[in-house]
């Protein structure tokens, strides 16, 4: 079973930050981490889950309304009085560079099946490749025509398609949206195991985020892996490695 750091260590730390992909980064035995990108008003690839800001940050509003320098006086607060930003998809590769280079790994999920984000494929695999770094990264979405246009501009990408059930993304995948992997939702394997054995199943869970407490309850992976997942991707992957 192949285990992805969720936003980076998203339950220790604040999802998406360059604190959380640190120590996600730090962990041995990681596969890779999981991350969200959106574009801000003036057309910047930004490292961040929700279509608004106002869960993760101090701020109000859509992603989308804001430049690039009017998010980054937005503040994520990580306790003890300390703050992190928004970071760039480019602060991101700043920081793990050595790391993906190394064998680490990146799952970048495009944002993109509530707003469009016009250019948005091209922009993360300009940079992709400008930083050498293509077979390291798998990209992802809900929106399967996103997957085609990054099928058209990467040939050899490494593709997922992502939706709650995984017959829905066995689906999406078989109408040609030139996905490689299954991405559902842990608890939606809808399918036999013989139906998805031909492909990798990276499952994503829910679960708590920081600052909420975990639970304290722990996954049988063995009864996961015999149910075809093949990967996992935790909020707090430090606990299963």
């Amino acid at each position: 079973m192949k285990i992805w750091a969720h936003r980076g260590c998203s339950q220790r730390y604040p999802e998406n930050t360059l604190l959380a992909f640190e120590r996600a980064a730090e962990i041995k035995g990681l596969e890779g981490i999981e991350l969200d990108i959106q574009l801000t008003k003036d057309g910047h690839m930004v490292v961040i889950h929700d279509e608004r800001v106002d869960r993760t940050t101090d701020g109000i509003g859509e992603v989308r309304q804001y430049t690039l320098a009017e998010l980054k006086k937005l503040r994520i607060n990580t306790g003890n009085g300390k703050y992190e930003q928004i970071p760039t998809m480019e602060e991101v590769l700043d920081l793990l560079g050595d790391k993906l280079k190394s064998g680490l790994r990146l799952n970048i999920e495009l944002k993109n099946s509530v707003f469009r984000y016009e250019g948005m494929e091209e922009k993360i695999v300009d940079l992709i490749h400008r930083r050498d770094l293509e077979k390291q990264i798998v990209y992802s979405t809900f929106y399967a025509m996103s997957l085609q246009k990054m099928r058209k501009l990467d040939p050899d990408a490494e593709l997922g398609i992502l939706d709650r059930k995984v017959s829905d993304c066995l689906y999406k995948l078989k109408g040609g949206c030139g996905a490689d992997a299954l991405h559902p939702y842990w608890q939606a394997l809808d399918l036999p195991l013989e139906e998805m054995k031909n492909y990798a199943v990276r499952v994503w869970m829910s679960g708590h985020l920081y600052p909420e407490k975990p639970t304290g309850t722990r996954l049988d992976m063995d009864e996961l892996e015999r149910q075809g997942i093949t990967d996992i991707i935790l909020n707090e992957p430090e606990v299963y490695l």
